[in-house]
């Protein structure tokens, strides 16, 4: 079962190498449709979101064996590619005012977005395996897991480049906002959950790396943090 397990998880790295390489030109297809939907639309930044995803795990994967993420990497890519897919605009895209402030900021904020689901990911499995090692199943033994050790390092790595990033896309959104409408902040269901959101993962941040937080509750931590970032950013967005 173990050699099984791990041929499959070769073929899942394998597949999701191609689907970021078809995904890369469906962008491109994308970019040259006329006229081309706009970035802040938001099936675009949820396919966006999935391709930053993909493409972090994989080059990741270049300097720690992380193998065992992609068990929830690559559906988590996959559904936020697919139910992208099934959204699109399909007709005339409205004129975006000032477009290099809201392309950036929907490039920043779906790199922190996806960054920061990597991390979710990389809690859920520590969690999973910690428990596996503690509750001395043969499981553990035999896992595809990668080691705690490895989970807690993408974990913190994700996590702090996810929130910086997350940050830079609230700034650029705030930037858009006072250009195209002289205020500061719009105040819809949208922002504020963002808002939120990124609280929460402020508090997450300084347990882990101001407080010296154990390892386990960081992972915890940065799974529920992302679980409000999930409702924040898609589930108040599809209700707004």
């Amino acid at each position: 079962m173990g050699v099984r397990s791990r041929r499959l998880l070769q073929a899942a790295i394998a597949l999701l190498v191609l689907g970021a390489l078809l995904h890369t030109l469906a962008f491109w297809h994308l970019h040259a449709m006329k006229p081309t939907p706009a970035l802040t639309e938001l099936p675009v930044a949820l396919s966006l979101m999935a391709w930053i995803g993909a493409v972090f795990y994989l080059l990741l994967l270049l300097r720690v064996k992380g193998a065992g993420l992609a068990a929830l990497v690559a559906p988590a890519a996959f559904l936020g590619a697919f139910t992208a897919s099934l959204q699109l605009p399909g007709g005339s895209p409205a004129v975006q005012q000032h477009p290099l402030w809201s392309h950036l900021h929907v490039l920043l904020a779906s790199g922190g977005f996806a960054l920061l689901g990597v991390a979710g990911a990389a809690g859920v499995l520590y969690v999973a395996h910690d428990r596996e090692i503690k509750g001395k199943r043969r499981s553990a033994v035999r896992s595809t897991l990668p080691a705690l050790e490895t989970l807690d390092r993408v974990n913190g790595l994700a996590l702090a480049v996810g929130y910086l990033l997350l940050s830079l896309g609230m700034v650029t959104g705030i930037v858009w906002v006072y250009a195209s409408e002289a205020r500061l902040w719009p105040g819809t269901w949208h922002a504020n959950a963002t808002l939120v959101a990124w609280i929460v993962y402020a508090a997450v941040l300084y347990a882990r790396f101001g407080a010296n937080q154990g390892s386990r509750r960081s992972a915890l931590q940065s799974a529920v943090g992302f679980g409000v970032l999930l409702v924040a950013v898609l589930g108040v967005g599809l209700l707004s």
